[in-house]
């Protein structure tokens, strides 16, 4: 199984009105020191429904600045219609809504 596929699986595994880091994802996917190819890798995801890579965020809650499915006011739509509540400054409160 390839980077990308693991990425993908661990992303597919987030449940809906959850969120995860891209470190969390990194993790998951066996590879806990690249978070920042879990980025690369989620970036040119082609089936958002499959694998829901707006339930990804970076570190502090921050939305996405390169989500690539129409930016972050478009991510902050897809989460809010979870039920993951993100707030004006684009951030998730990963207390509240971080995989636990």
């Amino acid at each position: 199984m390839t980077f990308k596929e693991r990425v993908y699986g661990a992303v597919a595994s987030i449940p809906r009105g959850r969120v995860a880091t891209y470190a969390q994802v990194a993790e998951l996917a066996g590879s806990p020191k690249a978070a920042r190819a879990v980025g690369n890798a989620i970036h040119t995801n082609t089936d958002p429904v499959a694998v829901p890579c707006h339930r990804v965020v970076t570190s502090d809650g921050r939305l996405g600045s390169n989500y690539g499915l129409g930016g972050p006011r478009a991510q902050r739509l897809r989460l809010l219609d979870e039920g993951v509540e993100v707030s004006d400054d684009l951030r998730v409160d990963l207390s509240r809504f971080g995989l636990k």
